[in-house]
């Protein structure tokens, strides 16, 4: 049996790995190949291209890089028509991979798409390019299911992937002792997201924040390290005599343990407010970006802690409100005012239960094998 799968970014090779794992209990011969990270290519996947080289977004940086889209395009293909897969499955990524799909459907290859793309927030009218380029929608959102089902798509909740491996691994007081932290400060977390182009746009505006803060307050700071980046990448970001822990392999630890929390926009969000950690989410990108997202975008929020519990628990600050005096009022509000905070920590509550049990990946599984004519 040949898959053929496609995961364009970190998040989407970390579900991606999930179920190719899957995949390779049932069967253990199974060929897996086409691009993907570190981590599918761990559990077995024949890389055609790393997904970092495609780790770029918005608009307009998608045009400057249109040579290196064209080419991972054209790698895919000649894969496709040389090793002919039983099933394509894409996972999130979009833009790219609704090209693959009509490749795909082309040459009558059953396509699965896995993690939705998030046609409610912009361009609705996708769903009716799903409906015509897609076999089988494997959602992690609940209330993604009722969009697909109108519009005639097999659709199926999975529950999300990140309950499959959330989760600290130590409780606080060895958590703080392990990495030097005082136990009577409170701890603020940043997490400034994966992509160095998000991270130049956001990660100095954090800094200078939870700063003023540290100062005001006596806060402590840490800044959690993507897997991706790594403490040498962050580093730069920071003073040579800043006092600012950067934890590497740690996230959820971190996210567990903080008091109050920065966080890039993204599925961070969400997986900070699984541990029930007051945030204040954040986002900046290029301006001709912004502008053009702007003109699409129809959610109230942006932040996906927000739009899964179906109101807005935590404060959000976009593009232009995303300044050092906001976040530092936003942030030490959190810290300060144990009332509100607790108010956030309740209102965090439904953001388990929405996003489901584990065993994403096992059901993607299977949908692959059955779409096959395996299961």
């Amino acid at each position: 049996m040949r898959i053929l799968m496609v995961a364009g970014e970190a998040s989407g090779d970390m579900h991606g790995a999930g179920v190719v794992r899957a995949l390779r209990r049932r069967v253990p011969e199974v060929d897996v190949f086409g691009i993907g990270g570190d981590a599918m290519h761990r559990e077995g996947m024949d890389l055609l291209l790393h997904c970092a080289r495609l780790s770029f977004m918005g608009f307009v940086e998608v045009v400057r890089n249109v040579h290196v889209v064209r080419s991972a395009e054209g790698q895919l293909v000649a894969a496709m028509d040389a090793r002919r897969p039983d099933v394509v499955v894409l996972i999130d990524f979009p833009g790219f991979n609704f090209r693959i799909a009509r490749r795909a459907k082309a040459r009558s290859i059953p396509v699965l798409y896995y993690i939705s793309p998030q046609v409610w927030a912009w361009h609705k009218g996708r769903v009716k390019t799903m409906k015509r380029l897609v076999d089988r929608m494997k959602v992690i959102l609940p209330f993604e299911v009722d969009l697909y089902r109108e519009a005639g798509i097999d659709v199926e909740f999975v529950g999300h992937p990140i309950v499959e491996r959330i989760g600290a691994t130590m409780p606080r007081e060895v958590f703080f002792e392990r990495h030097g932290f005082d136990p009577a400060k409170k701890l603020v977390a940043l997490f400034p997201g994966s992509r160095v182009q998000e991270i130049d746009h956001i990660l100095p505006t954090m800094l200078a924040a939870a700063e003023r803060v540290r100062v005001a307050t006596g806060v402590q700071v840490a800044l959690g390290a993507a897997p991706n980046l790594g403490n040498r990448v962050l580093r730069k970001y920071c003073a040579a005599d800043a006092p600012v822990t950067v934890l590497e392999h740690a996230t959820y630890d971190l996210m567990c343990h903080a008091d109050a929390a920065l966080v890039t926009s993204g599925t961070a969000t969400l997986e900070t407010g699984w541990f029930g950690t007051p945030m204040v989410v954040v986002y900046r990108t290029s301006p001709a970006t912004f502008f053009i997202g702007r003109l699409l975008v129809d959610v109230p929020y942006i932040g996906l802690v927000n739009i899964v519990a179906g109101k807005k628990i935590v404060p959000e600050y976009i593009q232009h409100d995303m300044t050092v005096t906001h976040l530092t009022e936003a942030l030490q509000r959190l810290v300060a005012d144990e009332a509100y905070a607790g108010e956030i920590r309740r209102n965090l509550a439904c953001i388990r239960e929405r996003l489901g049990g584990p065993g994403a990946s096992d059901r993607v599984a299977e949908g692959i094998l059955a779409l096959a004519g395996a299961g």
